[in-house]
């Protein structure tokens, strides 16, 4: 896992070093182990390596194959690059590295810009045609890298974080209505292409995007999944669902043991990370090193799971590491996220996934991680409602958005808001087809537009602050693919996650099975109080922030009025909210712009 950036100029005039520079530097957190640029013409990549693959300077990037005209810069790993080598090998292709880099290389040669369809792993990739001037982006198709893109006056630019785009200049920094309405509605999920920037976009998941010498541009989707069954698996019972999705589910946790470093696990004592180290323990893993975070506890809200985590790590006999962190600490800390994050993002446990990874950091360079169980498998409370919903969307929206458009007319000021963007989106995506049951229409949003730009994003920002790579075996994509047709009944049963509960049971400890459904618990920013109320204070009042005029004065003052009281059906702070808006603002964008 890496960091990438590209300047690609239209008008005949080289790319620029300096600017490919900027944007390498401000990912260097991301690759510490090496960086590369190649500058051909118009077309000029950067990179920032972290050694994971082939730790040798043969996998060092940008990657050139002067014998097929081709340069890439990749973020990622591809899980059967092996596989794929020896497919390629049979074809005549000659290898000079151990790398996953150098299959894609050779495999786009041989097959095109399809070869992701090929791939199995988490990758974001550009691939620059020496002979045609093309170049060739592509995204994994559930978005677990991300590739942010800016048009500039005499072309386009891409990086794997959006500061690294803000870092070259030349970019629109106005913001976008409808991101800022989904910022405060839709949990603080902006669908791609959008970001808060109207200068900024995101290339989506499962997308490719092909650019010629002049500027020209393809877009194409290669992956959409079915959430029907087929007419063959409509016959199978629960039990035959289950093998196969314990099938699938070993293999994809296998696949990620991929690597020429030790892999960990991050253990928080729920269902889906001990499940992964249940499964990892089968497959005879062993001095496996497994890792936990906990914080202290506000009134009567426990700031830590421990006790379900040593539970697995004693069951193993994993080399468990558990990091209690006191609020002293975890209060600086929040600075430091916050600067991690591409774009802000409310959720409470950035904070402690960014202690997390620093901590495991000094341990490991790879993990595997549970994120996804939840959106692929039912395991959130307003799936079992939606079932045979008349209004699918009211369902939703009722368990899921933070505001309602009269709560948001509070919000926003006039000029900003829009006539609720954020309803239509999902609106628009549960109309469409290959989704007929109402949960499963929901469970499509999460997976591939609720997941990417919040738990997935999430994930990514904070374990690539501190260089680790983080792989997440419930978002393979065979495995998705067959969830996704799997009864929705199945999926919903037992409160949420019932087929992945009844594979757990031949696996790992029942008591953390049937346990009553935990998150990644940081009860001082729900809570806001003491140096935490101050912080948060500070800056929603900032000058910067109110001359924004993103935010109405007297909605913020009824926020600071009750901060404990304006809590969100997902238990989230209102008022934290705005102010990791404010202080993400402040951080990457210190210009007064509209």
């Amino acid at each position: 896992m890496c960091g990438i950036a590209g300047d690609l100029r239209f008008d005949g005039k080289p790319a620029d070093p300096l600017v490919l520079d900027a944007m390498a530097q401000v990912m260097r957190p991301r690759g510490p182990d090496g960086t590369g640029l190649v500058l051909r013409g118009a077309c000029g990549l950067a990179h920032r390596r972290l050694k994971i693959i082939d730790l040798s300077e043969a996998g060092r990037q940008p990657m050139e194959d002067a014998e097929l005209g081709l340069t890439l810069a990749f973020n990622g790993c591809i899980y059967n690059h092996g596989e794929l080598r020896e497919e390629l090998v049979a074809k005549g292709y000659r290898f000079f590295s151990a790398s996953d880099s150098e299959g894609i290389l050779k495999a786009y040669h041989a097959w095109g810009p399809d070869c992701v369809s090929r791939f199995n792993g988490m990758f974001a990739f550009a691939i620059s045609e020496r002979d045609s001037g093309k170049t060739v982006l592509a995204r994994d198709r559930m978005g677990i890298k991300p590739l942010y893109l800016a048009d500039t006056t005499n072309g386009l630019r891409f990086a794997s974080a959006l500061p690294a785009l803000l870092a070259a200049g030349d970019i629109d920094r106005s913001i976008d209505t409808f991101a800022l309405h989904n910022y405060f509605s839709f949990h603080a999920v902006v669908p791609a292409p959008h970001t808060l920037f109207n200068g900024v976009g995101k290339l989506p998941p499962a997308s490719i995007l092909e650019i010629t010498r002049d500027g020209k541009r393809r877009q194409s989707t290669y992956w959409s999944p079915s959430y029907n069954p087929t007419p063959d698996e409509r016959a199978l019972n629960a039990n035959e669902w289950r093998e196969r999705i314990e099938a699938a589910l070993k293999t994809a946790v296998k696949r990620r043991l991929v690597a020429d470093v030790p892999v960990g696990v991050l253990l928080s004592g729920g269902l889906d990370s001990s499940l992964i180290v249940g499964l990892l323990a089968d497959a005879g893993a062993t001095a496996l090193n497994t890792f936990s975070i906990g914080f202290e506890s506000v009134g009567t809200e426990k700031g830590d799971e421990f006790e379900y985590s040593d539970i697995v790590a004693q069951h193993y006999g994993t080399s468990h590491h558990k990091i209690p962190v006191e609020t002293s600490r975890a209060l600086p800390a929040l600075g430091r996220a916050i600067n991690a994050m591409s774009e802000p993002m409310t959720s409470h446990d950035c904070g402690g996934f960014y202690l997390l990874s620093e901590e495991v950091s000094k341990h490991v360079k790879v993990v595997q991680s549970g994120q996804g169980a939840d959106e692929v498998f039912a395991g959130y409370h307003w799936y079992p409602p939606m079932a045979g919903a008349v209004d699918p969307l009211s369902a939703y929206r009722k368990a899921f958005f933070d505001r309602d458009q009269q709560e948001m007319a509070q919000v926003l000021p006039p000029e900003r808001l829009a006539s609720d963007p954020s309803s239509e989106f999902v609106r628009n995506h549960f109309a469409t087809a290959d989704a007929d049951d109402p949960v499963d229409k929901a469970l499509r949003l999460d997976s591939h537009i609720m997941l990417v730009d919040d738990p997935v994003k999430r994930v990514d920002n904070m374990t690539m602050a501190h260089g680790l790579e983080a792989r997440v075996p419930f978002l393979d994509h065979e495995l998705v693919e067959l969830a996704a047709r799997c009864p929705a009944e199945l999926k919903t049963a037992q409160g949420g996650k019932g087929i992945l509960k009844d594979i757990a049971r031949d696996h790992i400890p029942h008591a953390v099975i049937d346990r009553p459904k935990g998150y990644f618990p940081m009860p001082a920013l729900k809570y806001l109080r003491g140096p935490y109320l101050e912080l948060v204070r500070d800056a929603v009042r900032s000058k910067g922030f109110r001359d924004r005029g993103l935010v109405r004065e007297d909605y913020v003052d009824r926020l600071l009025a009750d901060p404990e009281g304006q809590i969100t059906p997902l238990r989230g702070s209102k008022l934290w909210q705005v102010s990791v808006l404010a202080l993400w603002l402040a951080q990457h964008d210190s210009g007064m712009r509209q």
